[in-house]
């Protein structure tokens, strides 16, 4: 399946972040998309922060933006939107992120059946090789439309 060039493939993220008022609140927008390896942004905002004295952005936020991040990179993978829901999904957070600083996260999803994809990913500053956490996913598909690429 021809998914198109980079553009257009981010142009993709523009309805999928607004089907998610989770998305929308965070703020999260596309920097990179290609079924090998979606890349969005989490910018820094004082609302996500625990204490306001550290700075530090609260592990909540950054699962919640790899589990979006994870559906979208399955949509990707997809060509298409499709209806999911979060089976399991296992964030480790490595290390505190660094105070006041945007967060990119990034995931591929890596297989599929007719019925589950499964995803990887991680949430850094500067490279997915120096992770702030990382995490995997499965998900099921919620409709009988579902499955592979075609």
């Amino acid at each position: 399946m021809e998914l198109g060039s980079p553009e257009e493939l981010a142009t993709r993220w523009v309805p999928f972040a607004h089907v998610s008022a989770y998305a929308r609140a965070l703020g999260l927008g596309a920097v990179d998309v290609s079924p090998a390896w979606c890349v969005a942004r989490l910018p820094y905002d004082e609302r996500w922060v625990l204490d306001t004295s550290t700075g530090v952005m609260h592990g909540a936020v950054i699962t919640g933006m790899l589990d979006t991040l994870f559906g979208f990179s399955i949509n990707v993978k997809l060509g298409r939107l499709q209806p999911m829901v979060t089976v399991d999904l296992r964030v480790d957070h490595l290390k505190r992120p660094t105070p006041r600083r945007d967060l990119l996260g990034g995931a591929v999803c890596y297989s599929m059946t007719d019925e589950f994809a499964f995803v990887r990913g991680a949430a850094y500053h500067d490279s997915p090789e120096d992770p702030v956490a990382t995490g995997v996913g499965l998900f099921m598909f919620t409709d009988k439309a579902a499955g592979k690429p075609r």
